[in-house]
């Protein structure tokens, strides 16, 4: 299983992937579209490198907005993982 980690690391590093913010023991991202067909194509872009990572996100879709909360289930919060899938989906555009 991930290590939880420090509080002091996850707020340094979540400060170095703009657009994410940590609400509590989630690492959030809301990202914006033209439209609902934009927004789907962006949830098809994650399946990928998520299947790869072996990690998924949790995903909410509100018509052209697309919520992403990563969060290691398994270990009660943010672990390298949830900071590895988050620089990735910050690529993805």
């Amino acid at each position: 299983m991930d290590q939880l980690l420090p509080e002091a690391e996850i707020q340094e590093r979540a400060a170095q992937l703009s657009g994410w913010t940590v609400e509590g023991k989630q690492l959030n991202c809301q990202r914006e579209f033209k439209d609902f067909v934009e927004a789907i194509e962006f949830i098809n872009r994650l399946v990928e490198p998520a299947e790869q990572a072996g990690h998924h996100p949790d995903l909410e879709i509100s018509y052209n907005k697309v919520t992403i909360r990563l969060s290691t289930h398994d270990a009660g919060g943010l672990t390298e993982a949830d900071f590895k899938l988050a620089q990735v989906i910050a690529e993805i555009v």
